[in-house]
């Protein structure tokens, strides 16, 4: 299984916002959950979202009611919609799949906030 972006960060402003999409392609029977993280400079990684094969979807308290995750399980095609972006969610982002007990990631996008 591999994961590939679709759509990538960028720079934007305070308030602006963002989409970024993730496909997984190859094996991919067996997925049970797809989202996203993302890694700060100087900070561990966490997590940003994340959503179940069944629909079901959790969110950083940091970015609820800001960011929404969705997907498309036919495409195997994940979203991550970022609106009111803040400074603080100047970060690397990561698309990662959970299929069958085994993390998989895609390369880190940067996206920027700026003030």
């Amino acid at each position: 299984l591999r994961c590939s972006w679709w759509s990538l960060g960028g720079l934007v402003q305070t308030g602006g916002s963002l989409r970024l999409s993730c496909g997984a392609s190859g094996s991919i029977a067996g997925i049970n959950v797809m989202g996203w993280y993302r890694q700060a400079p100087g900070k561990q990684r966490e997590l940003v979202a994340r959503r179940t094969s069944g629909g079901s979807t959790n969110y950083a308290d940091s970015v609820k009611g800001r960011f929404t995750i969705s997907g498309d399980n036919a495409k195997n095609t994940m979203y991550l919609q970022m609106n009111s972006l803040k400074p603080e969610d100047t970060a690397v982002y990561y698309c990662n799949v959970f299929q069958l007990g085994i993390n998989y990631w895609g390369k880190g996008t940067l996206v920027t906030v700026s003030s």
